[in-house]
């Protein structure tokens, strides 16, 4: 009888320590980035404290044998200077997927891939957030709502495609992606495709986004040259910013040199007239230093500003009204 217990109680022990092994491996991540800054809007003048994209998540993992596994991922931002949750509170990710050797599929709430594949691979100093984020990229996008598939990486090549369901009853208006107004797109799917190439230093990406009458296509390039990083893409949209705008091009450059613990950089960006509305022309440029008091803390410098032609109020939110904002910051990664 003694063995017999003895039998039992190893037999449960093995049991448990099966059941967690086969549990989900559950990360917990983020960052807290916060600037100090003097904005100029016009002749208007204000000195705050600025969240730049601050952020919390969760994202956990679980094999399921035979090169199976299902994945998920949750991420919430949150406003560092006053502790302000994010609405909706998982908005930035909310998503469940599975992949194996066919590649992955992702059901859920996430930003654009197409995105990521152009504007965001290219933003090297802040990483694309607060006040010098880039104000001209159009982003066209419906977020929820998503079903994605992205293939098995092959000789450094990925792609994915995503249809973000609109779930509405036709005739119900849909909001538009961000800040562009979008004109007819009650009942409307929105279209995302993503592409990402690698060739030793050089790194190639695409993006294509339709949502009814408003579209963006990109192109980007970064290559790195010893402590040298230059990066760029050229973007073409359709009614992006402007209802029935028509199409205008657009294009940004960056560059950093990387000394030790210290980072230069530098972007230049340029959006042209949309077709039907003149003077909607903008230039945006960025100056920036980042020192590295580790793998994951920074203090860092930045002035940028936004030169807006008489119709165009990129940033600003004012027509033909000019933005600037000199800042000093800290980001923390956990």
């Amino acid at each position: 009888m003694k063995k017999f217990h003895c039998a039992l109680a190893a037999a449960g022990t093995l049991l448990a320590v099966t059941s967690a092994s086969a549990q989900s491996d559950v990360t917990l991540y983020g960052r807290v980035n916060t600037t100090v800054e003097n904005q100029r809007t016009g002749e208007a003048r204000t000195t705050g404290l600025f969240n730049n994209s601050s952020r919390f998540g969760f994202r956990g993992v679980e094999d399921l044998g035979g090169g199976l596994k299902i994945g998920f991922g949750l991420e919430s931002g949150f406003a560092s200077d006053t502790g302000v949750a994010a609405s909706p509170f998982f908005a930035r990710r909310s998503e469940v997927d599975l992949s194996g050797d066919f590649g992955r599929l992702r059901l859920g709430r996430w930003i654009a891939e197409s995105y990521f594949a152009t504007a965001d691979y290219v933003s090297l100093h802040n990483h694309d957030t607060g006040s010098s984020a880039d104000a001209l990229y159009a982003y066209v996008s419906r977020d929820t709502n998503k079903v994605a598939y992205r293939t098995p990486v092959w000789r450094d090549f990925t792609l994915e495609g995503s249809v973000g369901l609109h779930e509405q009853a036709s005739g119900t208006p849909v909001p538009g992606p961000g800040t562009a107004p979008v004109a007819g797109a009650d009942g409307k799917n929105s279209y995302d495709v993503a592409a990402n190439y690698k060739l030793g230093a050089l790194a190639l990406g695409a993006g294509y986004t339709k949502l009814d009458r408003v579209d963006q296509f990109a192109l980007r390039a970064f290559y790195a040259i010893g402590p040298f990083l230059l990066g760029g893409y050229v973007q073409r949209d359709e009614n992006a910013f402007f209802a029935n705008g028509g199409k205008r091009n657009s294009v940004r450059l960056s560059g950093a040199y990387l000394l030790g613990a210290s980072e230069f950089h530098l972007n230049v960006g340029r959006a042209g007239d949309y077709d039907n509305l003149p003077d909607t022309a903008a230039t945006q440029y960025t100056l920036g230093y980042n020192y590295n008091l580790s793998k994951r803390t920074k203090v860092y410098g930045y002035y940028t500003r936004v030169n807006n032609h008489a119709a165009a109020s990129y940033q600003s939110g004012l027509a033909g009204v000019d933005f600037r904002s000199l800042a000093l910051g800290v980001r923390h990664n956990f």
